[in-house]
């Protein structure tokens, strides 16, 4: 496939609601349909601050690709389950930066593809792949990956609130498998590489089995599940987690001063961090 060649996508269906369309509302897009509205409200019943928790999930995902770009001289992005375009999107925060830097988004949602191609491919350093994130093979081996990544230049992996959409299957599926090989197809290609994640965590046995029902009920089971905190921190098993270590997303070096308790959601958080391989 060449830049701005479009394969050819899935049919939508808008009938289901998909957690990258319901991400969109949470966020004040437009880019959703009926379903996915009455997902939100419905979740809304259950987490209220789940609004909030959209918006502190995409302002992390900002500081920490601009803080990789920065401060560790970050060149390669892949953002796996990249979602629908919403306001700064990645390229555009690390190019700000470093013009060099490319990006490579990742989804399986036919309505991110067809939106992505028309809006993330602004230059010949960006490119949607229309992939299953499960997929390594499929995603590393893309003739579009292997155009913008290059080997012996610093890497991040991102997995910014998608591995919520993954199930535990123990098998090669599961999301500990996924970020382990990617992990291994990162250190393949040099040192110096990291790796992000975060996902949608409650202390609630209640909460998290409701939204875990809500979510795998509306969208036909194309979700995983709430974890706890101590799952999360499985994944990063083998890594250096840098600082502030494993937190909630508000709290990782903030910009700004993060809402005090009082004002953050409180039955429901993201959770996550930064890790060097």
């Amino acid at each position: 496939m060449i830049h701005r060649e479009k394969s050819q996508t899935h049919p939508i269906d808008v009938n289901t609601p998909s957690a990258a369309r319901m991400y969109d509302w949470l966020l004040g897009g437009v880019e959703n349909y009926i379903s996915d509205r009455r997902a939100c409200a419905r979740l809304l019943d259950i987490v209220p601050g789940s609004q909030a928790l959209a918006r502190h999930n995409r302002a992390f995902l900002g500081r920490i690709v601009r803080i990789l770009a920065r401060e560790y001289g970050v060149e390669q992005f892949l953002d796996h389950g990249a979602g629908l375009p919403a306001g700064d999107n990645v390229h555009q925060i690390v190019q700000r930066i470093n013009t060099d830097c490319r990006v490579v988004y990742i989804d399986n949602d036919p309505v991110v593809a067809a939106y992505g191609r028309t809006m993330l491919e602004e230059n010949a350093n960006t490119a949607v792949i229309e992939a299953d994130i499960r997929d390594t093979e499929t995603v590393f081996d893309h003739p579009q990956t292997r155009r913008l990544i290059k080997p012996r230049c610093p890497t991040a992996a991102l997995f910014v609130s998608v591995l919520d959409c993954l199930t535990d299957t123990g098998g090669q599926d599961s999301p500990a498998a996924v970020v382990q090989r990617v992990a291994a197809r990162l250190k393949k290609l040099g040192p110096c590489n990291f790796v992000a994640i975060c996902q949608l965590v409650s202390d609630s046995h209640k909460v998290r089995h409701e939204v875990t029902e809500l979510m795998n009920h509306s969208t036909r089971g194309a979700w995983g599940r709430v974890r706890e905190r101590g799952e999360v921190r499985s994944l990063f098993d083998g890594f250096r987690i840098l600082e502030p270590g494993l937190v909630d997303v508000v709290d990782w070096r903030p910009d700004s001063p993060p809402p005090p308790p009082g004002q953050r959601p409180t039955n429901m958080v993201t959770w996550g961090g930064l890790a060097r391989l």
